[in-house]
């Protein structure tokens, strides 16, 4: 099999590529090989030729993700422009995977379609149905109708719920495979309304969560299996938030990381963070929780790559 670099593309394909300015926590070392298609033919026939041993990982806009310092073994693939179109026809939605969720939200509330739980999601549309993203009640199950996807081995494939077994804040998409494209169905709204509700509730986000540090969003899922509600009412008894502070850790420090003071369950780079600071941190957070309340956190975070001990280790 050719190596990366002799497989006729149409895309963009970078050795030794540094992925720290691609993800929000600025941390990692290099991918081996970076891959942009120009667009779906030109991911298929790549990974049609590339050698099956070869890790394929897609990469979104990084916003839940931390690269180990180690940087990444294989091809790491970041769809870009050829996959970021956004259509609106009825009550559905069909967005390319490098669409921005904020993104989506807002032309589906142009056309008055009520997707407004994607506002407040950090992310890319193909990580926000990876993770099974969602917030206030909602998740990306709940309006998805289906998919395209590339294979490992470069077929292309439609992908239905069944094919996805959507669980909380993860799907049984197979390793490689890569999302292109992806179509919601929400229900109706008035445009007007659905924009002053995305309004509320990066208001309410920008009061609660750390949204001028650098973060990637929810360090951990919650325990008990479910997002905030936003409501009123909503009981906090078994959130992630909670069980850390329990657990005495909000603000706990370890070399450039932090759990934040405004948001706890959010880890921060303070600046000079290493990744192995930050997911040194999130251990200790999940030992200490575990000590304290008897139950286990689970990474919502992906971490990803060679870990490289830190000095202080």
């Amino acid at each position: 099999m050719p190596r990366p670099d002799q497989i006729e593309i149409r895309g963009r394909l970078t050795g030794d590529r540094a992925l720290s300015d691609l993800t929000w926590l600025r941390v990692g070392g290099p991918a081996d090989w970076f891959f942009q298609p120009a667009d779906e033919d030109d991911l298929a026939y790549f990974l049609a030729h590339l050698d099956a041993d070869v890790p394929v990982f897609p990469m979104g806009v990084g916003s839940n993700l931390i690269v180990r310092d180690g940087g990444l073994r294989g091809v790491v693939i970041r769809l870009g422009r050829g996959f970021n179109a956004i259509e609106a026809e009825g009550q559905r939605v069909t967005a390319g995977a490098a669409a921005l969720d904020a993104h989506v939200a807002r032309r589906a509330a142009e056309a008055g379609i009520d997707l407004t739980f994607l506002r407040t999601i950090p992310g890319s549309i193909g990580g926000a149905l990876r993770m099974n993203a969602g917030c206030y009640g909602s998740y990306t199950a709940d309006h998805f109708i289906a998919a395209r996807a590339v294979t490992r081995d470069g077929q292309q494939v439609t992908l239905r719920a069944d094919d996805l077994n959507f669980a909380y804040r993860q799907t049984d998409l197979p390793e490689g495979w890569v999302i292109t494209q992806v179509t919601f169905e929400g229900p109706a709204g008035d445009p007007a309304e659905l924009a002053a509700h995305m309004d509320a509730q990066l208001k309410k986000r920008d009061e609660t969560q750390p949204t001028k540090d650098r973060t990637a969003g929810s360090t951990f899922r919650n325990p008990a299996g479910f997002s905030s509600t936003g409501r009123a009412d909503d009981v906090h008894d078994l959130k992630a938030w909670k069980v850390i502070d329990d657990a005495g850790m909000r603000g706990a420090r370890q070399g450039g990381a932090q759990m934040s003071e405004k948001h706890s369950n959010f880890l921060i780079n303070t600046g000079d963070a290493t990744a192995a600071d930050l997911e040194g941190l999130g251990e200790e957070v999940r030992k200490r929780v575990l000590q304290s309340s008897g139950l286990t956190l689970e990474w919502e975070i992906m971490r990803i790559g060679e870990f490289v001990p830190s000095e202080d280790s």
